[in-house]
């Protein structure tokens, strides 16, 4: 089997659900001299993801999660002390989102839920399919994609419908729960095939769309090219990566290409001031060069081990794995610089900045407050 078949097959088996007993072995942990001290502050319960992902959110010194069982939940970002529980009364697939003054999930049945700061019910409409990512929400609007390929505009005050669109979806796509991110008026979305795009908040209108990369491959399963995770959104440029395809940087108001390159991943890239971030779908944690993308360095010891998205944070670039390690790594050239165990769970949800501490959710239920030193 080829290293690229080998790379599709441990990709496909984490994102598809289809593993096999020949599929590549986890590398085993390395052990290294620790440079940094990373803690946990706080640990706090919310309820099994189960197959789902789940990302907190913050906000004005609140963390908001929630799980597939139906709980959602508030937490004080200080102490981790829950301030308030609730259950939508129907399974979740997708949260957590915060937007036009709304806390908002949605659900494995097609259902949107926006609660307001006290945990008070605003409104639940319906929408055509599961939702797999994080509703999100501004102004007036609150928007949410459907996992057939569909992105709706609710009205923020009832959920009422204002608008719809739908993205053209090939044969085969990745099980993935790719977020969106709203700039100004735009909501910026990837899709399946490598699409990425940009709607009007108010009309659902295209404002611009371009290819991050084409499908190629002699079947349906090499010809996935999806965008998986929630495109990077920063004042002057749009960068997103797609499965066995490309990752590219692009100009925020027309889509032109600034540079692109060969890339394969199922995840969101970070960036610092400098430097942009992703995660290979081998596992490999790779540094570009956020103006031109050229290599800076690749981080090759978590092969195989179902690497989250990175999270580059106050000079560190966090990444979880599958057995539930946080691993914290040099922002200059990769190396390890400090490494803790949470509760064995799979941590397959980019980790989230908050003030001073990085937020994780297992998907076996728990919330970490992480400190970095």
């Amino acid at each position: 089997m080829s290293v690229r078949r080998i790379a599709l097959a441990a990709a496909a088996c984490v994102a598809l659900g289809a593993c096999s007993s020949d599929a590549p072995k986890p590398t085993p942990l390395v052990q290294f001299k620790p440079k940094a001290t990373v803690r946990v502050v706080w640990r706090a319960s919310i309820g099994s993801a189960e197959r789902y992902l789940f990302r907190p959110a913050v906000s004005a010194g609140a963390v908001f999660a929630a799980s597939n069982g139906g709980d959602l939940a508030r937490f004080d970002l200080a102490t981790g002390r829950q301030v308030w529980r609730v259950n939508v009364g129907a399974p979740l697939s997708g949260g957590v989102g915060i937007g036009a003054g709304s806390i908002l999930v949605g659900g494995a049945k097609g259902e949107a839920f926006a609660y307001d700061i006290d945990g008070k019910p605003l409104w639940r409409t319906q929408v055509s399919s599961t939702v797999l990512s994080a509703p999100a929400g501004q102004e007036e609007v609150v928007v949410v994609r459907s996992g057939d390929g569909k992105v709706f505009g609710l009205d923020a005050k009832d959920g009422a419908r204002k608008w719809e669109y739908q993205a053209a979806t090939p044969p085969l796509t990745l099980r993935a729960a790719p977020g969106m991110v709203i700039e100004g008026n735009a909501v910026v979305a990837g899709f399946p095939g490598g699409k990425l795009a940009t709607l009007n908040l108010q009309t659902g209108a295209v404002l611009w769309e371009m290819s991050v990369a084409t499908p190629k491959g002699e079947n349906e399963l090499e010809r996935i090219a999806d965008i998986a995770g929630t495109p990077l959104v920063e004042s002057d440029r749009v960068c997103a990566v797609t499965f066995q395809g490309r990752i590219g940087c692009f100009e925020t108001q027309r889509g032109s290409q600034v540079w692109a390159r060969a890339a394969s991943s199922a995840g969101s890239p970070s960036a610092d001031g400098t430097t942009l971030y992703y995660t290979e779908a081998t596992g490999a944690v790779i540094a570009l060069d956020k103006t031109s993308g050229a290599s800076i360095w690749k981080q090759e010891k978590l092969l195989q081990r179902g690497v989250s998205s990175p999270l580059a944070f106050q000079g560190y670039v966090v990444v979880g794995d599958f057995e539930g390690y946080v691993h914290v790594l040099s922002r200059e050239d990769g190396s390890f610089l400090a490494r803790i165990a949470t509760d064995g769970g799979p941590i397959m949800s980019q980790p989230v900045a908050a003030d001073d501490k990085v937020l994780i959710q297992t998907r076996t239920g728990h919330v970490y407050a992480l400190s970095i030193r």
